[in-house]
């Protein structure tokens, strides 16, 4: 049995988000530590699994605070790397009045994006069961680099592949760019999480029937998670589809994590029961506790230090009548 149960590689940064006015009525804003691997590793650290995160923060306090978090959090941090001429990345979250969010990034350059090939532990990429990543870690040249060879360590070692293509269009001079990296991303990965919005920008199909499975035949992917954000989930294996519909919260604050969390959950799942023995009522399981999941991180502010417990998952699912959950 290997010792860490999900190795992620990728950005972590300092989300500002909205948190009310000063008394001059000038917004404040809150540095919340993000990023979307250490995120999803904060939800799987909640649900007793073994993390790892592999890495780039600059030297100054903003990298000392990220460090400081993802430790709390417990995730080893060994291939956490710091750089000491740029600084750490910062962006700006800009809650809609729906709860939903758009970014404003300060990453031209930033430490994330700097993390190069010969940084990357090959001990800690195949020390863990899955390795987990998305495209951000693919912008530029360096960090691509550093990217495909931890894919390459992973295969190589029998592990299971996790992508979240995780498109943030202001981060990519070109979308073409973008496209090629989740093209990358598809024709590597065992598991992926993809958001509706997603699906249609790579596949140009606003059918999500269909786009599901133009991906799933052109790319052969076993598990295919798609997020539907208020009309919630669906899971796609071999020749089962399965469907859950969202927890809707009224005290929704924002969006932000909720994909994450609602990854963490779903590989909490698959580390349970193995990518040859999901069955319909797995799946169904699975969609659930990743909705509940992804539910309860919307009524807070930040996520990487404010994941919900396995506990209130449960509690939130016995609260809305649903049926009964078997969480591993």
């Amino acid at each position: 049995m290997k010792p860490v149960d999900v190795v992620a590689l990728g950005e972590l940064l300092i989300d500002f988000t909205e948190n009310g006015s000063s008394t001059q009525g000038n917004p404040l804003l809150e540095a919340n530590p993000g990023g979307a691997p250490c995120n999803v590793l904060a939800m799987l650290n909640r649900l007793g699994r073994k993390t790892a995160f592999i890495g780039k923060v600059g030297c100054d306090t903003f990298g000392k605070q990220l460090r400081q978090a993802v430790e709390d959090s417990g995730t080893d941090t060994t291939n956490l790397v710091e750089d000491k001429n740029v600084h750490t990345t910062l962006a700006f979250v800009h809650t809609l009045p729906d709860g939903d969010r758009s970014f404003s990034f300060y990453r031209n350059p930033g430490a994330d994006m700097m993390l190069r090939k010969d940084e990357v532990m090959p001990d800690v990429v195949t020390a863990g069961r899955i390795f987990h990543f998305g495209t951000l870690s693919c912008t530029h040249a360096g960090v691509r680099e550093a990217t495909r060879y931890a894919v390459h360590l992973a295969k190589e070692h029998g592990m299971l592949l996790s992508f979240d293509p995780n498109l943030r269009e202001p981060l990519w001079d070109a979308l073409e760019d973008a496209r090629r990296e989740m093209i990358y991303g598809l024709e590597h990965c065992d598991i992926l999480k993809i958001s509706d919005n997603e699906l249609t920008f790579i596949t140009g199909e606003t059918d999500l029937q269909k786009g599901a499975e133009q991906l799933r035949q052109q790319y052969d992917i076993p598990l295919v998670l798609v997020t539907l954000g208020a009309n919630g989930s669906r899971a796609y294996y071999k020749d089962i589809v399965v469907e859950e519909p969202a927890f809707l919260q009224q005290k929704t604050i924002e969006t932000t994590g909720a994909g994450d969390t609602f990854t963490g959950c779903m590989l909490h799942f698959v580390l349970q029961y193995g990518m040859e023995h999901l069955t319909e009522e797995i799946l169904h399981d699975m969609l659930r506790f990743a909705n509940a999941g992804a539910s309860l991180i919307t009524t807070r502010k930040g996520a990487l230090k404010v994941m919900p417990t396995k506990q209130e998952i449960e509690m939130l699912l016995l609260d809305s009548h649903c049926p009964e959950v078997a969480v591993p």
